[in-house]
């Protein structure tokens, strides 16, 4: 969306500092108010990370309105600027990149409708290098510059931990085969699903149910479901992948080779996981 303004604008950057600051090394940000900041939810923080080959810690040095022609598809209510901020430190980054970056961003008119104020302030950035422009990212998302505070900071660095770790479970493509074996009290049985994922690493829901006794479910990271399987903690990688990457219904397919009763209960206790995951608040 804001390619052909990082094009444009890439003169204006011509004069930016040929430093490079790699992931170890860090500034001093100025104090500086900030405005109240909400935190976001878990799923929406993950998903830009997940996006987003780079995330700065940075502060504004000037923030120029951009109006004209290179604003012209600006949605409602928002404003586009091409800013500098000046990198504080690279939470993720591919690798070394400049002290201070270039972008453009769209942000919201302010409560009062009016022209927020960027010059100073510090911000966490979600973004990706522009082929050829050492100096300019482009952020990955409308909303991909967020309010720095102590708490979005310490988020951010734990979802970042999750994701670069070398068992982070993978995207979610699909479902497998799910099967469901009856037991042999009434009311009794088990339901296994297999969980198709973009590395092909394996993931498998396991669903018990027991006379008497309420439902229980577990996953498992491997080929083997062990008695250590547990649902995943929420707001987790884990458990984002499960809760935003699962289909919402299991797929014919899925069940084809079942009997309609078993192919029935799968279903169930599908939908019982789901439940028990929660939504995906992105």
């Amino acid at each position: 969306m804001f390619r052909t303004c990082l094009i444009s604008l890439s003169a204006a950057i011509a004069a930016a500092s040929p430093q490079l600051l790699t992931s170890a090394e860090a500034q001093t940000p100025r104090t500086v108010a900030q405005p109240a900041t909400i935190l976001p939810a878990y799923a929406e923080v993950a998903g830009l990370i997940l996006d987003s080959p780079a995330v700065l810690d940075a502060q504004v040095r000037s923030a120029t309105r951009i109006k004209g022609p290179e604003a012209a598809n600006v949605a409602p209510g928002r404003i586009r600027f091409y800013v500098e901020a000046d990198v504080l430190a690279l939470i993720r980054a591919p690798g070394a990149m400049p002290m201070r970056v270039g972008y453009v961003v769209d942000v919201p008119l302010d409560a009062r409708g009016k022209v927020p104020k960027l010059n100073k302030r510090r911000v966490l950035l979600f973004a990706r290098p522009v082929t050829g422009q050492a100096a300019m990212i482009q952020l990955t998302t409308l909303d991909s510059q967020h309010d720095w505070s102590p708490d979005l900071d310490a988020l951010v660095r734990r979802v970042v931990q999750e994701v670069v770790a070398p068992d982070a479970p993978p995207a979610i493509t699909g479902l497998g085969n799910a099967f469901h074996v009856p037991g042999t009290l009434p009311g009794e049985g088990e339901t296994q699903i297999f969980v198709q994922t973009a590395t092909g690493a394996p993931i498998s829901l396991s669903i018990l149910r027991r006379p008497g006794e309420q439902r229980r479910w577990a996953v498992a990271l491997g080929e083997v479901v062990d008695d250590a399987a547990a649902p995943p903690p929420r707001d987790t990688l884990l458990w984002y992948r499960l809760a935003c990457g699962l289909p919402r219904m299991l797929p014919p397919t899925s069940v084809e080779s079942e009997d309609p009763a078993n192919a029935a209960t799968a279903r169930e206790d599908y939908a019982f996981v789901l439940q028990q995951l929660g939504a995906c608040r992105r």
